[in-house]
């Protein structure tokens, strides 16, 4: 797709050895940069190609994370990983920026140019070549066009996010502690819109980490009376993508925790401080999250021709090839993943991404060797529901379940998983028993 502006930018070089297969990955999702690290490692570090991520972000988070940044519960500062250093750790080459077009004929993306605080240009727009273009940049909310949710509520999409979030949840706390009128008709009430995974352990974390911060002499106000969480789902049950008797139990287990369920209940707008649902009634409340649902980011709408759905998801071949190119690849909660046999794309999860940026390990291996790809098998190993520190629940292999502490072991194993793909086992197993250590002499939630 031409684009005047990037005419007569030159080419940026991806690699030191022209000669090299160029392997450029556009996303340092979950995906995005499990794929890189274990390609840095391997065929990066043995000069078998160059491998490229180009992200935005200069730090990443595992994102089915942001929820205990946005509560407190985890510390961002610590927990987070330095895009920069960990390329020169793992082989690979980090590009800091926003891919905003592609040539496909000339196999190119565009990128944008990068801003900084005060809207000065720190890296001019860019062009970046490639031989295999993996695709790899996640979602973001998706607002349904209801009024009011850019201006009035906070999505958990990206970690700038969950850290304001959480500055509003202390800043509300402390506001309410030091006033001396009453409180206000929905001060401390939050309203959470989507029941989904997100939403679901947002709840209990929330329920948690205000309840926690009250006994840091926070002691002018009765938060146990006074907090108040709702959470509202469009679908007929809470976690209308997971197993039913999961929701039940996870459904009861946030009851017995005072959360407000609302059910079969449509918002109809956001504004300043509260919630209009389809009945009319009006939800008033100081914080509001938008976890309603999720889509691809706009830009890959006719991206250069690629073949999408209606959540601008990139539909992708058993190979994960996209339908119209196969030097372009699409892994991660981007991609449309339609199985032979399935008539439903694969959910937007976790090991959905992990397992993906394994199998494309081996197909950039297979590309690089002339073999042909093998096809992706996704298996599903079931799902986990954690409410903070109350309880965790979980099915796994579609009908085994599971709660209580090995339940909650299997859930940290995520996260762990995660890490040892992306640093190592040496280092998560070093940086695992510095944290049981360090984190007995701090704060239990983040306090600024």
């Amino acid at each position: 797709m031409p684009n005047p502006v990037f005419d007569d930018i030159a080419e940026t070089a991806s690699s030191s050895d022209p000669s090299l297969h160029r392997v450029l990955i556009v996303g340092g999702g979950a995906a995005g940069l499990r794929l890189t690290s274990l390609l840095g490692a391997s065929v990066g570090r043995r000069r078998r190609a160059s491998i490229t991520l180009l992200d935005k972000s200069r730090i990443h988070v595992w994102k089915p994370l942001l929820h205990e940044v946005a509560s407190g519960s985890m510390d961002s500062e610590t927990d987070s990983l330095e895009l920069i250093a960990h390329a020169r750790r793992r082989h690979y080459r980090y590009r800091i920026g926003e891919m905003i077009g592609l040539n496909r004929a000339k196999r190119q993306i565009y990128v944008a140019p990068s801003l900084d605080e005060d809207g000065q240009i720190v890296i001019p727009p860019r062009v970046l070549g490639y031989d295999t273009l993996v695709i790899a940049v996640g979602s973001v909310a998706n607002d349904f066009g209801t009024p009011g949710v850019h201006e009035h509520a906070i999505t958990l999409d990206t970690l700038d996010q969950a850290v304001r979030f959480n500055r509003r949840m202390i800043n509300a706390c402390l506001r309410a502690n030091a006033q001396y009128e009453p409180l206000r008709p929905g001060q401390l009430h939050v309203a959470i819109i989507g029941a989904g995974a997100t939403g679901v352990e947002l709840a209990a974390e929330l329920h948690k980490s205000m309840r926690e911060l009250a006994s840091y002499n926070l002691d002018r106000i009765d938060f146990e009376k006074f907090i108040k969480i709702e959470l509202i789902e469009a679908a007929p049950r809470i976690l209308p993508a997971l197993p039913e008797s999961l929701a039940t139990a996870t459904a009861e287990a946030l009851r017995k925790l005072a959360v407000n369920i609302r059910t079969g209940t449509r918002v109809m707008a956001i504004r300043a401080g509260e919630v209009v649902l389809d009945s009319g009634e009006i939800v008033p409340a100081e914080l509001i999250v938008w976890a309603a649902g999720i889509k691809a980011p706009d830009f890959l709408r006719d991206l250069d021709g690629l073949e999408t759905d209606r959540i601008n998801r990139l539909i992708v071949r058993p190979t994960l090839q996209t339908s119209r190119d196969d030097d372009i690849f699409a892994i991660g909660d981007c991609a449309a993943v339609v199985l032979p046999g399935l008539s439903e794309p694969l959910p937007p999860r976790a090991q959905t991404a992990h397992q993906e940026a394994d199998y494309m390990v081996k197909a950039v291996k297979a590309r690089l060797r002339g073999s042909p790809l093998p096809e992706f098998k996704y298996r599903d190993l079931g799902s986990l529901v954690a409410l903070a520190d109350y309880q965790t629940l979980g099915l796994i292999f579609k009908n085994v379940k599971m709660q209580g502490l090995i339940a909650r072991l299997a859930y940290k194993s995520l996260h762990k998983r995660h890490l040892q793909a992306v640093h190592g086992s040496f280092k998560v197993a070093i940086d695992t028993l510095v944290n049981a250590v360090t984190r007995r002499t701090e704060p239990r939630i983040k306090l600024h």
